[in-house]
């Protein structure tokens, strides 16, 4: 803040002390609107009604940019910030937390005298640490293998050479880790093939897409076999979710896409305590009928968690799968069909019903963790009520309302799978919903965006193998590409099919 003694006393210089002070406030003002807006755009994304908001992968776009506007603005407003002003004291912001297992290059900054003002030597009291994350851009290199040929001068018994290393693509290119990186930016990073040519071709390696394909085919097919494994595995659980996703597949006869689905199998057993790994499998399917899901289910034998799709619903003859298949039906789903009814405008009646829904939600989140007989014992105890309250809820309402009435189709949506709504309290393993798999089939959206369809239905397939293997990955902490190109080393060195549970996700010593 100036003083009156700080201000000059030439009139002129103070009329351009004012015009400056002025143009600062003015920029000032137009910063404050800028960031209005900014905050509004923001929360109409975030909070807007459905019909106004992007899906969830737009949004996150979204997001980002207002995110760097906003930081933009705030650098901006540092900028025009006279020196005296700026706080010594940075920003706070969210920089995150750098790994230990990342390697450190130390620097040391010296002063440049270690000699006093009064003459004498300066010793260390102590320093000041910072730490920066630093990228090396991805680096190509060149693995040269010789193999000498040795003879004998004595005799003529024949050269000598060390065989040749096996590859997994004999005579070509890549190393494993090279196929590995490309699966890994195909399929976890949603980086279509011709755009990984683009990026290679920057530094001065040319490859040609089909080449890059070809590649990915080759890899799939041997890592067909742990991908039966990861599938077989699942199936001996005694409890899976099961949820199904488009998946456009270029149909070349007709010129156009067709749509077939990617079947999720998932297991997570985290919530009742079970230290089974985690795992996920996708099976590609040219349709959504429930012959695939039967077709897959071949020799499971347990709790299967679904959406209210009618397609699961053939999975209980027993003749089908198998006797032992129960279904346990989503609560989030019965709970969202009211929650839209809400945002319509008053309706009493749902709003009852979400209560209650959440009531169930409450008491989930209180046992989470424990282990079957604790959460069963809790929701006999707490859970039951509230199922007995629902009930009579819909019994009541069911009456009065008009079937085909919004809320009518939702209280009969409720009623129609009520059995498997109700199952959680004769199970403690049994979720109340069918949200585990649904957040796991995200990447398939991901990459179903960025690669807009698959070329072919054998292509559909290798996809839904490699994105379960990478996937999987990611649900046990192990990083994909170190896996990737361990195994596909292993299956080249002629790792033994008998020993390929050896070769599952969770069984690679490498934690991240």
């Amino acid at each position: 803040m100036l003083s009156a003694a700080d201000l000059p006393d030439d009139i002129d210089a103070l009329k351009a002390m004012l015009v400056a002070s002025e143009a600062r406030n003015l920029r000032k003002d137009e910063r404050i609107e800028r960031l209005e807006k900014l905050v509004v755009a923001f929360k109409q994304a975030a909070f807007g009604r459905k019909s106004e908001k992007s899906d969830p992968d737009q949004f996150e776009l979204a997001l980002e940019d207002l995110e760097t506007a906003i930081a933009a603005v705030h650098a901006e407003e540092e900028a025009d910030a006279p020196a005296a002003r700026r706080s010594a004291k940075p920003r706070a912001v969210n920089r995150g937390a750098l790994p230990d297992h990342l390697p450190r290059i130390e620097e040391v900054i010296e002063p440049e005298s270690l000699t006093c003002a009064c003459g004498g030597c300066l010793h260390c009291i102590g320093e000041d640490v910072s730490e920066r994350l630093d990228i090396v851009p991805a680096q190509f290199r060149v693995i040269v293998t010789r193999r000498p040929k040795y003879a004998c001068r004595s005799c003529t018994d024949g050269v000598m050479q060390a065989p040749a290393p096996a590859r997994l693509i004999p005579g070509g290119l890549p190393t494993e880790a090279t196929v590995a990186h490309v699966l890994v930016s195909k399929y976890a990073d949603h980086l279509p093939l011709y755009r990984q040519a683009q990026i290679y071709s920057r530094q001065g390696v040319v490859l040609d897409r089909s080449t890059l394909a070809d590649w990915v085919g080759r890899a799939a097919f041997e890592l067909r076999p742990v991908f039966d494994a990861l599938m077989a595995d699942l199936k001996r659980s005694t409890k899976l979710f099961m949820d199904e996703t488009r998946a456009p597949v270029l149909d070349p006869g007709k010129r156009k896409t067709k749509t077939g689905y990617f079947w999720a199998l998932a297991r997570d057993d985290r919530p009742w305590g079970s230290e089974a790994p985690l795992g996920i499998a996708f099976s590609y399917a040219p349709g959504r009928g429930g012959c695939h899901a039967e077709r897959i289910l071949q020799g499971f034998g347990g709790v299967l968690q679904v959406d209210g799709y009618a397609g699961y619903n053939r999975l209980l003859a027993p003749d089908r799968v198998g006797p032992d298949i129960r279904l346990a039906f989503c609560w989030a789903h019965a709970r969202r069909k009211l929650v839209e009814i809400t945002r319509a405008g008053p309706a009493p009646i749902a709003e009852e019903g979400v209560k209650l829904v959440g009531d169930l939600y409450r008491i989930e989140v209180e046992v989470r963790g424990c282990d079957p007989a604790a959460r069963l014992a809790a929701r006999q105890e707490r859970s039951a009520a509230i199922i007995a309250e629902v009930e009579a809820w819909l019994t009541h309402h069911r009456a009065r309302v008009a079937t085909k009435s919004p809320l009518g189709e939702a209280l009969k949506y409720i009623a129609k799978y009520w059995d498997g709504l109700c199952l959680f309290l004769t199970d403690g393993r049994i979720e109340l919903d069918n949200n585990t798999v649904e957040r796991t089939i995200r990447p398939i959206a991901l990459n179903r965006k960025n690669a807009l369809f698959a070329g072919h239905d054998a292509g559909a397939k290798n996809w839904a193998v490699i994105a379960s293997l990478i996937e999987t990955c990611k649900l046990n902490a192990v990083d994909p590409h170190a896996w990737l190109a361990a195994t596909l080393s292993a299956i080249a060195t002629g790792h033994m099919q008998s020993q390929v549970d050896d070769l599952l996700p969770w069984n690679y010593p490498g934690k991240v």
